[in-house]
């Protein structure tokens, strides 16, 4: 096509992105509160289970809570309009392509998602839980002989944190996808995976340790993960691969 039908078509994917992100964001900003309250059950839960009454969450500022909610729903109408951004990228790209490059993309596509909703679950599910309690069990109650200490959260703070927790394991977990990739352009080998295996273990425990709150459980419940996610990637590096025949290895 022509420079001037590429632009129009480029505009009316992006009006359909723009278009599904508005929708998705009206409607979770009219639930933010339910959306927020998700997010903060894990906490809530620890809570309960460590005093058995009521605890709060507070906000010290009059904007505090409403910029948090439109922040809520931000982060919602993301992951809720991201099938619709993939879709308009690939209706834009797919007809450039060869039906081998397609062939080649689609599970990239496909798999990137699944990776990072995985990722976001095992936050939410797995590592939340341990490590809330772990930093509640640093509150002092009353009747211990000195000034009882207490866990008020903001809840602009502890959005921020859960926000990035769920970002950083779901990029994360982008690893295999990476490798993968870079392996079939031949950025990579399957040799020098393995021999840089060591380093590369060293490295997870250090971008764990960065990306993660200062406490082992979310740096150690990152890491081994990553480590697992790096061995996958080594498999599906040496099945993307394209073969040699014996005369090209002679």
């Amino acid at each position: 096509m022509p420079l001037i039908e590429h632009l129009l078509e480029l505009r009316t994917r992006l009006l359909w992105s723009l278009g599904a992100f508005i929708i998705a964001f009206a409607l979770c900003y009219y639930f933010s509160a339910q959306i927020y309250g998700f997010l903060a059950r894990p906490l809530a839960d620890i809570l309960h289970q460590q005093s058995g009454g009521e605890r709060r969450m507070i906000f010290t500022a009059l904007y505090e809570a409403f910029f948090t909610y439109l922040k809520v729903a931000m982060f919602g109408a993301v992951f809720i309009s991201f099938p619709m951004w993939a879709t308009q990228l690939w209706l834009f790209i797919a007809p450039g392509l060869y039906r081998s490059e397609k062939k080649a993309l689609l599970p990239f596509l496909l798999a990137s998602p699944v990776l990072f909703l995985l990722g976001a679950a095992l936050a939410y599910y797995f590592i939340f839980p341990l490590a809330w309690k772990f930093f509640i069990s640093f509150e002092t109650p009353p009747g211990t002989g000195a000034l009882p200490v207490q866990l008020e959260a903001k809840v602009s703070e502890y959005l921020s944190l859960v926000m990035h927790m769920i970002l950083a394991f779901g990029i994360a977990f982008q690893l295999p996808v990476a490798l993968t990739l870079m392996a079939k352009v031949g950025i990579v080998s399957v040799a020098g995976l393995k021999k840089g295996r060591r380093y590369a273990i060293v490295g997870m425990f250090v971008v764990a340790a960065v990306i993660t709150p200062p406490d082992i459980i979310s740096q150690v419940g990152l890491a081994v993960p990553l480590i697992l996610l790096y061995e996958i990637s080594i498999l599906a590096a040496g099945w993307v691969t394209p073969k040699r025949d014996d005369d090209d290895k002679s």
